[in-house]
């Protein structure tokens, strides 16, 4: 049955299953919903431009597979957020805190970093300057980061339960509607600006990471007018934190700054991990094992995307009108459908249709591969890629929302989706190396027999959730709702 509240009673079985379905899509209607759109626009627009799109540029301008390959490994800074995610949930930023409330600020601050990153690479060319352009990228994903550590504790703790997975639709939404602005966006503006001058014109990329920079400012203006959340989980671990120093006086005889720094450890970076394994015992080694590899098929397969279309002779226009435009909308609408149908059928069950199809995509690629230059090719490749990468996306940010604590909402939500980012990209590293050893064709497939094992994965996850459900003393969120239907 749906959550929400039906007008009228249906006639018929039929009609009530189909006014459920049509009245689930009324929650992207809902205020939580929209600011998320935008919020999720300011946290896609970076991605590309440190990885995907950043990629073309460095082909464009000569740099060798392998070395894009290792480059690659710039976006390892949203592998290891986790470090640094206990300074977010627990450290507030001088005289911004006071102004705008702890999460707002970190969004701001984290919003002029990324800024600043995209100024410097824009004024970095690849041929004469690749150092000083691979510091500034670092330092736009690391912003890039800590954004998304913010955001993700705001999506949580902005909305109750029910709207997470609506939530997660729109944050993706707008995610991938800044990737289209970041990929065909970046491509269409250096192309407008080479104009008829063929081969790599450095100053039209300039222009267009330029434009990307000035593109932060719909983030920061969606901050200043969006509220701050309740702060529960930071007046939870204030209490704790003084709770646990006073006790430290009084059992350890600890001078009173000893006491609260050591309490500030506790609280802020052994707390966090400690109360996910606790919560779920062994269990915990296969939450984690699932939320390492779930993603890891298009991940590795990403990474070599945009050298596989400059090398079989696509042009800035193709792949920006094809990959970045009409892509990115195919991944809305899987985005979009994910979260329907999680609230339909379940989030565990989303998941693994997520999964399945995000492999078998990757089989295309490898067909593609075969083809040359087949732009009806590249849009059916492309369609069916991107819907099932939004259906998934959709699924497992839901699914991770769902594992947090109340107390601990950015520090383990970041340590869950640094998990999900640090062993793909990882590998991902490596994946010049094995186009130039196996080939483009050998390589996608290779890519999608590594989503196999994350079928069992999520097949024996939804299995143990449902075995734990009922015995839990604190249950994960939402998790005893997304397998009711699948067991």
């Amino acid at each position: 049955m749906s959550r929400f509240s039906k007008p009228s009673a249906p006639s018929s079985p039929q009609q009530a299953s189909l006014v459920d379905w049509l009245h689930s899509w009324k929650v992207y209607a809902q205020v939580p919903v929209r600011r998320m759109l935008l919020l999720g626009f300011s946290a896609g627009l970076p991605l590309l431009l440190v990885l995907g799109t950043f990629s073309f540029w460095l082909r464009e301008a000569g740099i060798d597979r392998q070395s894009i390959g290792f480059l690659s490994w710039i976006g390892l800074a949203y592998g290891f957020k986790w470090l640094w995610a206990p300074l977010v949930d627990r450290v507030s930023v001088p005289v911004l805190t006071t102004l705008v409330g702890r999460r707002r600020s970190w969004l701001l601050l984290s919003q002029l970093g990324v800024t600043a990153g995209l100024i410097g690479m824009a004024l970095s060319d690849p041929k004469t300057a690749l150092f000083t352009l691979v510091c500034c990228a670092v330092l736009t994903a690391f912003s890039s980061a800590t954004q998304d550590i913010v955001l993700d504790a705001y999506r949580i703790e902005s909305a109750e339960e029910k709207l997470q997975a609506a939530l997660a639709a729109a944050y993706q939404t707008g995610y991938r509607l800044a990737m289209i602005w970041a990929g065909a966006g970046v491509l269409w503006i250096a192309a407008r600006t080479q104009g008829d001058v063929t081969g790599y014109l450095y100053s039209a990329w300039t222009v267009a990471y330029l434009a990307m920079a000035a593109s932060m400012l719909l983030g920061m203006v969606t901050v200043l007018f969006s509220p701050e959340p309740s702060g529960l989980s930071s007046a939870q671990g204030n209490n704790e934190e003084i709770a646990l120093a006073q006790r430290l006086q009084a059992e350890r005889a600890l001078a009173p700054r000893m006491a609260r720094a050591a309490a500030w450890l506790h609280t802020a970076v052994i707390a966090p991990f400690k109360e996910f394994l606790q919560r779920f015992g062994w269990h915990a080694l296969l939450i984690l094992a699932l939320l390492a590899t779930y993603r890891i098929s298009d991940v590795v397969m990403g990474i070599m995307a945009n050298p596989f279309y400059v090398d079989m002779g696509y042009s800035k226009e193709e792949v920006a009108s094809v990959s970045k435009i009409y892509g990115v909308i195919m991944t809305l609408l899987g985005a979009a459908l994910g979260g329907v149908m999680s609230l339909r059928i379940g989030i565990m069950r989303v998941m693994f249709i997520g999964a399945f199809l995000s492999a078998s995509s990757n089989l295309l690629f490898s067909w593609l591969s075969t083809r040359g230059h087949d732009l009806t090719g590249l849009i059916a490749v492309i369609s069916a890629d991107n819907l099932s990468s939004g259906i998934a996306s959709a699924a497992f940010i839901a699914y991770m929302s769902s594992l947090t604590s109340a107390g601990y909402t950015a520090t383990q939500y970041a340590l869950f989706s640094s998990l999900m980012a640090l062993l793909p990209k990882w590998i991902a590293g490596f994946s010049g190396l094995a186009v130039d050893k196996i080939g483009y064709s050998n390589f996608f497939i290779g890519t999608a027999l590594m989503g196999l094992p994350v079928l069992l994965l999520v097949w024996l996850a939804q299995r143990m959730h449902a075995v734990r459900d009922a015995g839990l003393l604190e249950k994960p969120r939402s998790i005893s709702e997304s397998t009711e239907s699948n067991v």
